[in-house]
């Protein structure tokens, strides 16, 4: 029933079309033809394989290379984080041995500064109402 009213209600289409100016008639034929000329050009045009398989080759070979480019951008991003990491651990290795050298000899330094004053505690003069005695005994001391 529906395929009935559709094809009535183009029939009266078609009628409303023919009283139409014969202007717009002609503009809708011209148009129409235009239309079938384009679109046979179309059907007929020669179409080319190799053309087809060429953009195919390349669109292959840009995206390899583009995954080439994205994996190698990865990868030497990578080895220069290691790198930068390894970089940073050498510095504060070489900045804590210097901290340990610069301990070590303020060490050495109270040390000998140390033993400097048990050197002058020992050594002290011996007073001149003495000097006789201490003779005596290192005399005594050296037989």
């Amino acid at each position: 029933m529906k395929r009935n009213d559709e094809v009535a209600g183009l029939t009266d289409q078609h009628d409303e079309l023919e009283k139409l100016d014969p202007k717009v008639e002609e503009a809708l034929n011209n148009f129409k033809r235009s239309v079938h000329t384009w679109s046979e050009a179309m059907v007929s045009r020669p179409r080319s394989a190799h053309e087809l398989v060429v953009k195919k080759v390349w669109k292959l070979a840009a995206g390899w290379a583009l995954g080439g480019v994205l994996i190698a951008g990865a990868v030497s991003g990578g080895v220069f984080q290691q790198h930068h990491q390894q970089e940073l651990a050498r510095i504060a290795a070489a900045r804590e041995a210097e901290h340990q050298r610069q301990l070590a000899a303020e060490r050495a330094l109270e040390e000998e500064e140390l033993l400097a004053r048990v050197d002058s505690d020992i050594s002290r003069q011996v007073p001149r109402a003495m000097e006789p005695l201490a003779s005596l005994m290192t005399d005594d001391e050296i037989q």
